[in-house]
């Protein structure tokens, strides 16, 4: 099964790319996998995999690291992204939102459909999340999220991986580890290293033993 591996930096699989000796390049390819880094958010990440996505492909692993809304889920967790949405898709009317669903005119939640029955994933927790063009940072607005709808992490590329997935009827698998709380902007309390490093290392069991 050859694996796409869709990341949108390089940063985010460090060691993985030190690991297998990748080049320092977008696009890799390697006889048992291949990478493409795309870029931050929906855009690039879309753009990215509409030029590189086929049915050469057996399955579509994204991994990334992640903000968390949920305080008592410890920094660098790892999760199963089995479900993700783009939070911002529709329309305001005055102090409602209206979703894509509700305008009829698409939808904007999708799911990671795949059939693994590997060890590594079935160990990792699922969770739902979201993603965004603008990372919240405010209490009010993050007031809003939890009440709409109790996502576990925020992202943003988790749901135009999966959207282009669904399109093209690919398995795909999202993957991240929890860097961040969501919560009012404060640099100190990240911990982008573990989480990197949490990832990687679950990453690279899962590539050496597919």
């Amino acid at each position: 099964m050859k694996i796409l591996l869709v990341v949108a930096t390089r940063a985010e699989i460090a060691l993985l790319a030190e690991h297998f000796n990748l080049p320092e390049k977008d696009f890799i390819v390697t006889p048992a996998f291949d990478v493409l880094i795309t870029g931050v958010g929906m855009t690039a990440t879309a753009f990215a995999l509409g030029r590189h996505l086929s049915k050469n492909y057996g399955l579509v692993l994204n991994l990334g690291i992640a903000g968390c809304f949920n305080k008592s889920i410890p920094l660098g967790s790892l999760f199963n992204i089995t479900a993700d949405s783009f939070y911002e898709l529709g329309a305001e009317d005055k102090n409602d939102f209206l979703t894509i669903e509700t305008l009829g005119f698409g939808k904007s939640k999708y799911t990671a459909n795949n059939n693994l029955l590997h060890d590594a994933v079935s160990a990792l927790p699922k969770v739902t999340g979201i993603t965004v063009n603008r990372v919240h940072g405010n209490t009010e607005s993050i007031a809003r999220v939890l009440k709409t709808g109790q996502p576990t992490t925020e992202s943003m590329e988790g749901a135009a991986v999966l959207y282009c997935c669904e399109n093209a009827e690919l398995p795909c698998l999202q993957i991240r580890s929890i860097s961040n709380y969501v919560e009012p902007r404060n640099r100190e309390n990240w911990q982008i290293g573990l989480a990197i490093k949490n990832l990687n290392n679950w990453a690279i069991g899962f590539l050496t033993n597919t």
